[in-house]
């Protein structure tokens, strides 16, 4: 029981972590590609460490072919967060969190496809009651809106969520969720780190502590938490706390930031939160 406890109280941090990180793209006053960098490489050196320390000392996959896969997986985690970050910048951090939690449903919808299974009528269903949540939020139809800007942004962060959390899922059997994130992130850091050049940022001692937090705690041990808490409690368990990742979100840019939804995304987000998780528990 008390195993349990500890798992279930881990799982909540790590969401409620995953939660405050959007916040990052309203604090930090700099370009979401730069943002992204900045987190993926504090990342990457804190699960290199994790991996040491844990005496996981061969780090190298197991084929060549897997390196060109992974590379593919560390763009899609660059396209992921860099429109998701992307989102909140241009809308909320209620928006961006919201859209972003279409997630579920392209999963429900790209999983026959690369599994070989029959899309469900209900499956049909959800998705058609998803976007209606989606319309809820997004005022207007005009591509100059920045609400209706941020839902595109986010709803495409959710899109390649989904193709990732499926390659996940293809070689969570063959490596540690650990070393899966642990290239993900560096090849990522890698990929964006011509942005830098480009784009020339200027770091101050403040931009750096946040990308730091960013990175290690909202990034690296949330990351850890999560996947310790799945030792001791259920994969749809686990999936329905992490719908709770736009809740806490939301609530922090209410508090932090004075961000306050308006009922019309209150609404909406809870048809899509609602849709989310059942598309989650029945898929399962």
């Amino acid at each position: 029981m008390m195993i349990n406890t500890r798992s279930l109280l881990e799982i909540h941090l790590a969401v409620i972590l995953f939660g405050a990180a959007g916040l990052f793209g309203k604090l930090i006053l700099l370009p979401s590609a730069v943002i992204v960098w900045g987190r993926v490489f504090f990342a990457t050196v804190f699960l290199l460490c994790v991996l040491i320390s844990c005496k996981q000392d061969n780090i190298r996959l197991n084929q060549k072919k897997d390196y060109i896969l992974f590379v593919v997986s560390g763009l899609l985690l660059v396209i992921h967060w860099v429109t998701f970050f992307e989102a909140i910048k241009i809308s909320t951090v209620a928006v961006g969190l919201l859209t972003f939690s279409t997630f579920p449903v392209f999963v429900t919808f790209l999983e026959p496809y690369f599994f070989r299974e029959k899309i469900q009528l209900r499956d049909m269903i959800t998705a058609i009651i998803t976007f209606l949540g989606v319309a809820l939020v997004v005022p207007s139809l005009q591509l100059d809106n920045n609400t209706t800007q941020g839902a595109l942004w986010g709803m495409m962060s959710g899109f390649t969520f989904a193709v990732l959390s499926i390659f996940n899922r293809i070689y969570a059997k063959e490596y540690s969720s650990l070393k899966i994130a642990f290239y993900q992130q560096m090849i990522a850091a890698i990929v964006l780190s011509p942005f830098i050049f480009y784009q020339e940022p200027v770091f101050q001692f403040e931009t750096i502590l946040l990308l730091a937090l960013l990175g290690v705690i909202f990034t690296g041990i949330a990351h850890s938490l999560f996947i310790n808490s799945l030792k001791n409690i259920s994969a749809q368990t686990a999936s329905i706390i992490s719908s709770l990742e736009p809740v806490y979100g939301i609530i922090f840019a209410v508090l932090l930031l004075r961000e306050v939804p308006s009922l019309r995304e209150i609404l909406g987000g809870m048809i899509i939160l609602s849709a989310a998780c059942y598309a989650t528990v029945t898929s399962r």
